[in-house]
């Protein structure tokens, strides 16, 4: 009897122990996100755009549904001029891009967490601004990324984009050079983030010019890989995806879908889709990449992402500034002029709308089910991630103006806004928990 059941064990020991091997090696084969990166936790960091997944979800916290300036208000730090950068979260501290028109000095801002300080601000140009850009856009609009340990920031200025590097305490590290920028057809400015995968930056600049995907590598600041892109202006963030079994860097534009190697740059499959112009980041579910757009036209665009370039829907809605939030097989869009879909995201079906107020420029956040998605005017909703039915949990009014994307992690959640009053704009970063 004892040797029967010291044969069981050792049969359950090495099933185990087959088991966390090939769980092992599938994990060791995908892209993991955050957990790429040591220094930075998931519960309590928000490192770059997006969050810890690149995805929009939010690690599963308690975070308040309704909140404003006397209620769930933990702390709010005035900022210095324009910037639509969305604040990130690493460790206690929140960082920021910042630009000032008036100086035309682009920076990079420390907050503390915990109540609103502001810690330090280093600036990474002086002058340089280009001549025109989009009224909704500014000269701070991507979104910072870190490593647990530095932070990376592109920024246009002079003609060209630049890759800014600096340690947590605001140490400038590099300030290189990636590639002339000039946009004549469309001064419409800059936007796209940085991605960081592995062990590198991965930057993108789109214009009537010789644009491009690159890669840099976050410890020495050498050019890893180099790609051309086409020549036309579009403001989408490159985003690494675990899908289809593999990791692919996925951006929109130029009228494609397109998936390339993270590793080397080379071009994966593309399809024919979206719009010239984009600007919202791929949203992606199993096998299932979603983009949407955009200038001249509209449309969003359901493919396979298995290399097969099938085509599984197309309808004729317009999400152009802002990504959508796709979980459990469903996409939430929220279109520019306010109207809230639910789609089947394996066939396109429509499972509901619902009418709230545009225009949009936000992306969302999901919460466990809720998701969280603001307006342009300052009015961020809060409604369930239920494809049965629309549910409005709660509508916050957080200011008079709202381009960034929250940041949510360790039961906090950040939002950068802007209020007007007698005639003068004031940005605002807020925190709130419950």
């Amino acid at each position: 009897m004892v040797v029967f059941t010291r044969l069981i064990r050792s049969v359950a020991l090495l099933w185990i122990a087959l088991f966390v091997s090939a769980e092992s090696e599938w994990a060791s084969g995908q892209d993991k996100g955050i957990d790429d990166f040591p220094k930075l936790q998931r519960n309590t960091d928000w490192p770059w755009w997006r969050g810890p997944m690149r995805n929009g979800i939010a690690i599963d916290q308690d975070i308040p549904i309704e909140f404003g300036e006397k209620r769930s208000l933990q702390w709010q730090c005035e900022l210095p001029g324009r910037s639509h950068g969305s604040p990130i979260v690493v460790g206690q501290r929140v960082f920021l891009p910042v630009a000032d028109e008036k100086d035309s000095t682009h920076s990079v801002i420390a907050v503390d967490r915990t109540n609103g300080k502001v810690l330090w601000r280093t600036e990474v140009n002086r002058g340089g601004f280009p001549t025109k850009n989009h009224p909704k856009n500014t000269e701070a609009s991507p979104t910072l990324a870190s490593d647990g340990e530095r932070l990376f920031g592109c920024f246009f200025h002079h003609d060209a984009i630049h890759l800014v590097t600096l340690d947590l305490d605001g140490q400038l590290i590099r300030n290189q050079r990636l590639g002339y920028f000039k946009p004549k057809m469309f001064e419409y400015g800059y936007a796209p983030s940085p991605c960081l995968y592995q062990s590198n930056v991965i930057v993108c600049a789109e214009f009537d010019g010789d644009s491009f995907l690159v890669a840099i590598d976050r410890e020495t600041g050498k050019e890893v890989w180099r790609t051309e892109r086409p020549k036309s202006i579009s403001f989408s963030s490159p985003v690494v995806a675990h899908v289809a079994g593999r990791d692919q860097l996925l951006i929109s534009g130029n009228l494609k879908l397109s998936s390339y190697d993270p590793t080397t740059g080379e071009l994966l499959w593309d399809v024919e889709g979206t719009t010239n112009a984009t600007c919202g980041t791929m949203v992606w579910d199993g096998d299932i990449v979603v983009a949407s757009g955009g200038y001249p036209k509209a449309e969003t665009i359901a493919v396979k992402a298995d290399g097969s370039r099938q085509v599984l829907w197309r309808n004729a809605q317009k999400c152009y500034e802002q990504s959508m939030m796709m979980t459990n097989g469903f996409v939430y869009a929220l279109t520019d002029k306010g109207v809230l879909f639910c789609w089947d995201a394996r066939n396109g079906e429509q499972k509901w709308l619902q009418r709230l107020k545009g225009p949009v420029s936000a992306s969302p956040v999901l919460v466990r089910d809720r998701i969280y998605w603001a307006n342009e005017q300052g009015t961020l909703y809060v409604f369930s991630a239920n494809p049965n039915a629309f549910q409005l949990l709660a509508e916050n009014q957080i200011g008079d103006e709202s381009f960034a994307s929250p940041a949510v992690c360790g039961g906090q959640i950040f939002l950068r806004v802007a209020r007007s009053s007698d005639g003068i704009r004031k940005e605002v970063l807020m925190c709130f928990a419950q």
